[in-house]
């Protein structure tokens, strides 16, 4: 499958799993907030909140994947990629300050215990609350399964916002039945550790999603599955210098091999053509591959001379 193709069937894939994140946040935010006042609860209310937050989100990772999915033009040669990583990196933004949101509003409701006490909500706050933690759990793994499958780190980003919004939801449980029990302060103890775990994972897509733009190198693993699958070609002599780096979602591939210098310059490209389809065969998330024939011998002669 052409690198063109794999790029449309991921972008398939990412629109799907997108319509269906937007459908269920929508329903889950109206049914939490509508619960939220007839219950009077404060604390479903503010999950409603977090749960529209993620339609956001993804209207972020849709306008992500469509212009990373762009077709290369005269000012930008090596095509949109990166901008996937903007769209990324934008939601651990998103991600960041609703974990800062719902740890100040657990603070302040810790400060102000004793002074504003909380009111009781209903059972039916804890119906909801149980609902959308099954519903959005579900979401992360179905949108974490499609941003492993076409490696989009903006729908991977997403996922862990679903992720945010089930454990919000578990805090709000905990919150409405610990209220119920007679110890409100477990609805903001909960959410400050929540607000925590959201924290990092913000962090941690972040830092990703910029390793990604700064021309960071493929793992070891795939390094050494690219110099076997070469060195596998018996014409092959050797492999002077190997260089990969990540653009978005794809990667790139510098290879220089070693050849006997008496083969002619059509023996030396027709090798050279089978090894690049081989390897754009194997990874398809290999953007481009560049290969360079040299003469057999000592590369630091060569170098030497250029």
């Amino acid at each position: 499958m052409k690198t063109t193709d794999v790029q449309q069937e991921n972008k398939k894939i990412a629109m799907r799993v997108s319509v269906v994140s937007i459908i269920i946040n929508i329903a889950l935010s109206i049914l939490k907030f509508v619960i939220g006042v007839l219950a009077h609860s404060g604390a479903l209310i503010s999950d409603a909140v977090h749960s529209a937050s993620d339609v956001l989100s993804t209207f972020v990772v849709i306008v992500g994947v469509n212009v990373s999915s762009k077709e290369k033009d005269e000012g930008h040669q090596y095509g949109h990629d990166r901008l996937e990583c903007v769209a990324a990196i934008f939601l651990a933004v998103i991600l960041c300050l609703t974990g800062l949101g719902i740890g100040w509003a657990g603070i302040e409701k810790i400060i102000g215990a004793n002074t504003s006490p909380l009111e009781v909500p209903g059972m039916l706050a804890l119906v909801a609350a149980a609902i959308s933690i099954v519903v959005k759990e579900w979401m992360y793994w179905y949108t974490r399964g499609a941003a492993k499958k076409i490696n989009s780190g903006a729908l991977q980003a997403d996922a862990w916002h679903h992720r945010s919004d089930a454990l919000s939801s578990i805090g709000s449980l905990v919150g409405i039945a610990g209220a119920r029990l007679g110890y409100p302060i477990l609805d903001p103890l909960a959410a400050v550790v929540i607000a925590l775990m959201v924290i990092k994972v913000a962090f941690d897509i972040g830092k990703d999603s910029i390793s990604k733009m700064l021309d960071t190198s493929v793992d070891k693993e795939t390094e050494v599955e690219i110099r076997q699958l070469v060195a596998a070609y018996p014409k092959v002599e050797g492999i002077d210098d190997l260089r990969t780096r990540t653009f978005g979602s794809s990667f790139y591939v510098d290879l220089e091999i070693a050849m006997d210098g008496a083969m002619s310059l059509q023996a030396a490209h027709s090798i050279a053509e089978e090894i690049h389809d081989a390897l754009e065969e194997k990874y398809p998330t290999l953007k481009h591959c560049m290969i360079h024939v040299n003469p057999a011998g000592n590369p630091k002669e060569r170098d030497s001379l250029s």
